[in-house]
């Protein structure tokens, strides 16, 4: 069982039903049926994108000394990748064209493009910015097009709100991380501290709370879930820690969009 659970985080299974789950959550926001092609796109996808960014540096300087584990990992992204490139013809053309343009800043983040020879995730202060932006791109924006105008204020809020959450969602990452990160990252912990990092994570979330209400078109729905969550995710926030068990962060607190998700569907299912 535990080397299953070692395959299903390692392997980035988790990590993209979670950002599935985030554009499920948009789809139920607005009151769209779920597509479910495009579900299986965001879910190969993202383990496709993820992969490559944890792994492509390692297989290229270890690649005739890689474990039996990353080995197998390398085998399961070249299907998945296969998959995916099947799925994508399966799409509208604004769909790919938009997702061409989330996989570019993906590459950004791993190849040296800038000076120096530094990617994304290298200059100072950038990479949560990145991340909040790709998963806001592809949860919110990307379900949309096609579905109901992009350029309307209550789109403009998910966004917003996507991106604070996983903004928030992504500190007890860097908190957890503070041993390993070089200081010239300037992430939010480094800069801040661990203490002042968690206050700005639960002012971020209330902040996403109170957008809620100032949408044209919110459902009582969205908005419980929404506070429910809000809580549970202040409460992984405020018990972050640098010396976290293994699966805090990559399990726990990345695995709350998937609940957020099931409890919008119940709910959903219910008043139904």
């Amino acid at each position: 069982m535990r080397s299953i659970l070692n395959f299903y985080v390692s392997s980035s299974i988790h990590v993209a039903l979670t950002v599935v789950s985030l554009a499920i959550i948009t789809m139920l926001n607005f009151e769209i049926s779920i597509d479910f092609n495009l579900c299986l796109f965001v879910f190969l996808g993202a383990i496709t994108g993820y992969n490559i960014v944890k792994y492509v540096g390692i297989a290229g300087l270890h690649h005739l000394s890689l474990t039996k584990n990353l080995r197998l990992i390398q085998v399961f992204s070249f299907l998945i990748f296969l998959a995916l490139l099947y799925v994508l013809f399966q799409l509208s053309w604004n769909v790919i064209i938009f997702s061409a343009l989330m996989g570019l800043v993906t590459l950004l983040y791993i190849l040296p493009f800038f000076g120096g020879g530094r990617n994304l995730r290298a200059l100072a202060g950038v990479k949560i910015y990145v991340i909040a932006f790709v998963w806001s791109g592809v949860t919110v924006l990307l379900p949309l097009i096609g579905k109901t105008e992009l350029m309307q204020w209550d789109v403009l809020l998910e966004f917003i709100q996507r991106f604070l959450f996983v903004f928030a969602l992504t500190l007890p990452f860097e908190i957890r991380d503070l041993k390993f990160d070089m200081a010239n990252l300037k992430t939010v912990a480094q800069v801040f501290g661990v203490r002042k990092a968690k206050i700005i994570g639960v002012l971020i979330i209330l902040a996403i709370i109170l957008l809620e209400f100032v949408k044209v078109e919110s459902t009582i729905r969205s908005l419980i879930s929404l506070i429910l969550i809000s809580v549970l995710l202040s409460i992984l926030i405020i018990k972050s820690r640098i010396r976290q068990t293994k699966y805090y962060s990559s399990l726990w607190v990345e695995g709350i969009p998937i609940l957020w998700c099931l409890l919008l569907l119940a709910m959903q299912f219910i008043y139904l």
